[in-house]
């Protein structure tokens, strides 16, 4: 490998890292309510604790971003390597890549690297990687969502799930277990249910707060 497609792949990870830095809540809450979203709520700067204290708008406004910058990330991160990586290597890099973007999530390089949790943002890596899981793990976040009302146990389940639904999917229904994209999905459910553990407590503690369309600040 070249030093110029080293420096590409370099280039590719650092873009993902700061594409996953950019924090919608935070930066409209600052600009459009004066607030620091990470100051207020569960202080944590994602979509569920802005429509707590911002309103179901704003807090829309913020999913959809943080879903489309973890897509954007990763198609930008092959732009630079999609000439000389092979399929192989380019699992292993999407891997890092997506890692990246979430990690710049949860530690945004503008914002003193306090983000929020990275599921949203997650969520845009699984959308770009594993388009055909997705719909599957998208009907158990709703239905855990819908019968007990809470986004981070909905987040929490899915992301358990995750691991399991990709290996019952490769190995039944196309034949063809990837045991590097395989260990990737069993990183991501620990990384989620650890970025929730706080929710995890006030849970068993029977503490957490039930989601509500609407400001509660």
């Amino acid at each position: 490998m070249t030093i110029i497609e080293i420096a590409c792949i370099v280039v590719g990870l650092v873009i993902s890292y700061l594409v996953g830095s950019i924090s919608p809540s935070i930066w409209i809450g600052r600009i459009f309510y004066n607030v620091d979203i990470r100051t207020k709520g569960s202080k944590n700067a994602g979509s569920t604790n802005t429509i707590r204290v911002l309103g179901l708008k704003a807090g829309i406004i913020v999913f959809i971003i943080d879903v489309i910058k973890g897509c954007l990330a990763l198609f930008l991160a092959n732009l630079f390597v999609q000439l000389f990586l092979f399929d192989s290597q380019l699992e292993i890099y999407n891997i890092a890549a997506a890692a990246c973007v979430v990690l710049g999530h949860v530690f945004p390089i503008y914002e003193g690297f306090k983000g929020g949790k990275g599921v949203a943002t997650m969520l845009g890596v699984l959308i770009y990687l594993y388009s055909s899981i997705f719909a599957i793990l998208l009907a158990i976040f709703i239905i855990v969502f819908l019968i007990w009302r809470y986004i981070s146990l909905g987040s929490i389940t899915a992301a358990i799930c995750f691991p399991i639904t990709y290996y019952i999917h490769s190995v039944y229904w196309v034949e063809d277990l990837d045991p590097i994209l395989f260990i990737f999905s069993i990183a991501v459910a620990i990384f989620i249910v650890y970025t929730h553990r706080k929710n995890i407590g006030r849970l068993l503690k029977g503490e957490e707060k039930k989601f509500k369309f609407k400001k509660t600040e």
